[in-house]
C-alpha cells in the first residue's frame, strides 16, 4: 500500500532485485506471473467484491467498472494506464524496493501512481503488512479515475516537497493515512468507504463501518494532522469527509499556515476524542485500553 509517502516492498517480493530506473520504476514483466499468482489475484478480487455493495462509495464502484478491473488475472499496468489516462490523465507505474519520499511526491505531482508489482504469498492471503499489487491496484487506482479525487492526489504530491522543506512530513503523512488509506465518506445512504487500506482488507471493510469500538469523527485538517495512527491493527479513529469536493477544497492550498499552527502542539492519541470533534460514533474506551 502507499500508506505513507514512501513504499517499502520487502520480504517475499520477487521483484526485489529487478533493475530500476532513476525514478524507481521497473518493468512489470507481466508475462512472468504464474498461473497461481493470477488465481490468487482472482480470489482476492472476488472475496473483496462480495463485500463492497453497501460499503464502498459509489464513485469507487463506478470507477472499477470503467477501468475494467473485473478482467481475470493480475492487471497489466500498461494497459490499465491506457484506460485510466483517457479518464483523468493518470498512469500507474510499477515499483519495487523503497521509493524515497521526494520520488513518491514527484510521481503523484505528475499524475503517476507508483504501485508495487508483486502479489502477496498464499500464506499472507488475508493479512499483509507491506503493499502489494492487490492493495495498490484494487485499493488505490479506481478513485484515480474520479476527476475530483484525481486532482486531490496531484495536489497532495505537489505539497510533498513543501512538507519536507518545513520538516512537517509527519503531519502531511497523517493526511494521506486518514484519507487516502483509511477514509470514510458521508452519503445520503450512510457512511461509505473510500480509503484503499480499508477497501483492500476484508476484515477492516466490515470493521470500519459496523464495529462499535472505533471513533468516527468529521474531517478536520488540523485535528487530523495532530493525530497518531495505528499501523499494525484496525484504526481507532476514522475521519469522515462530506464529499471529495470538500477534501480537495480544504487541501488545495499551501499548508504553511497550517503547519505553523500544529508545529509544537502535542499529538492526540489514536483513540482520543477532543473538544470540537464532530462525533458521529464514539468508540469504546475499554476496548482501546484492553488493546494497549
Amino acid at each position: 500500500m502507499a500508506a505513507m509517502p514512501a513504499q517499502a516492498l520487502t520480504g517475499k517480493n520477487r521483484y526485489a532485485d529487478a533493475p530500476r530506473n532513476a525514478d524507481y520504476t521497473i518493468d512489470q514483466r507481466w508475462d512472468t506471473y504464474t498461473a497461481e499468482e493470477h488465481d490468487r489475484w482472482d480470489r482476492l478480487f472476488q472475496n473483496q467484491l462480495r463485500l463492497l455493495p453497501g460499503r464502498a462509495c459509489d464513485q469507487f464502484v463506478d470507477a472499477m467498472h470503467k477501468l475494467e478491473l473485473s478482467e481475470a488475472g493480475i492487471p497489466d499496468m500498461e494497459k490499465l494506464s491506457g484506460r485510466l489516462k483517457e479518464l483523468t490523465g493518470w498512469t500507474v507505474v510499477p515499483v519495487t524496493d523503497l521509493v524515497p519520499d521526494d520520488i513518491f511526491f514527484d510521481h503523484l505531482a505528475n499524475r503517476r501512481f507508483p504501485a508495487g508489482a508483486f502479489i502477496r504469498p498464499e500464506e499472507e492471503f488475508d493479512y499483509l503488512e507491506e503493499p502489494d499489487i492487490f492493495h495498490d491496484i484494487f485499493g488505490h487506482v479506481p478513485l484515480l479515475a474520479n476527476p475530483v479525487f484525481a486532482d486531490f492526489m496531484e495536489a497532495y504530491g505537489k505539497g510533498g516537497n513543501r512538507a519536507l522543506e518545513l520538516g512537517q512530513l509527519k503531519n502531511l503523512a497523517r493526511l494521506y493515512w486518514y484519507t487516502v488509506e483509511f477514509g470514510l465518506i458521508r452519503t445520503a445512504d450512510g457512511l461509505r468507504i473510500y480509503g484503499a487500506g480499508i477497501l483492500s482488507s476484508p476484515h477492516e471493510t466490515v470493521f470500519s463501518l459496523k464495529d462499535d469500538s472505533p471513533n468516527r469523527v468529521g474531517f478536520d485538517l488540523e485535528r487530523l494532522m495532530r493525530t497518531k495512527h495505528i499501523i499494525d491493527d484496525f484504526q481507532q479513529t476514522y475521519f469522515v469527509i462530506d464529499s471529495f469536493e470538500q477534501l480537495l477544497e480544504t487541501c488545495y492550498k499551501d499548508f504553511g499556515d497550517v503547519y505553523a499552527r500544529v508545529k509544537g502542539q502535542p499529538d492526540y492519541e489514536a483513540h482520543d476524542l477532543v473538544p470540537g470533534d464532530d462525533v458521529l460514533t464514539r468508540g469504546t474506551r475499554e476496548y482501546f485500553l484492553a488493546k494497549q
